[in-house]
């Protein structure tokens, strides 16, 4: 597995990624960037994307959807609540618990709402694509449209029961962390 960093356009510069199996096939997570970014990552590893998969449907993580797909014809993944509230229709909708398998990689479905209802976290192999839900000490916001922080904490102590090894967090926002940096320095951690 080979994994890219792409940032999203200025100011909110989100942190999408570009994951490349052993197979030759691809996956982007949160794809903010402009399309042709990826399509050129893809080229120059002669690889195919074939999934595509949201943390959640703000605006500022899924603004190459549309392109992509059209270009590559990978198939969109989100939860089905985050699907209805943006008016997206994926190909596929999460099931908390499920892992999808891209060549080698193997994604772990964790379902985390608080910042909007949808919101899901990725699991591959020690990763953890946190979305917004969870960023270096701090947390995703929960008074935007279908936010909520009440369930925000427990999707966070569900997320501190199921990611068991020190993972490192690659959130949708900022720098990234560790789990274990996370548990111990974290206020909205501390359970």
């Amino acid at each position: 597995m080979k994994v890219l960093h792409i940032n999203g356009p200025y100011p909110l510069q989100t942190n999408t990624f570009l994951l490349f199996g052993n197979a030759g096939h691809a996956a982007v997570i949160d794809p903010a960037a402009d399309a042709q970014e990826y399509l050129n990552a893809l080229k120059k590893e002669n690889a195919t994307l074939t999934h595509i998969f949201l943390t959640h449907g703000h605006h500022d993580h899924v603004g190459a959807v549309a392109a992509l797909r059209r270009e590559t014809g990978a198939k969109l993944y989100m939860n089905d609540a985050d699907a209805k509230q943006f008016h997206m229709t994926p190909d596929f909708v999460y099931t908390d618990g499920e892992e999808i398998d891209v060549d080698d990689m193997c994604f772990q479905i964790i379902f985390t709402p608080g910042h909007t209802p949808g919101s899901t976290c990725l699991l591959c192999d020690d990763l953890l694509f946190s979305g917004d839900t969870l960023f270096a000490g701090d947390i995703g916001r929960c008074d935007l449209e279908g936010g909520n922080y009440d369930t925000m904490l427990k999707s966070l102590a569900k997320l501190c029961k199921t990611v068991q090894i020190d993972a490192q967090v690659l959130p949708g926002h900022a720098e990234f962390s560790t789990m274990k940096s996370e548990k111990k320095n974290n206020q909205y951690l501390q359970f």
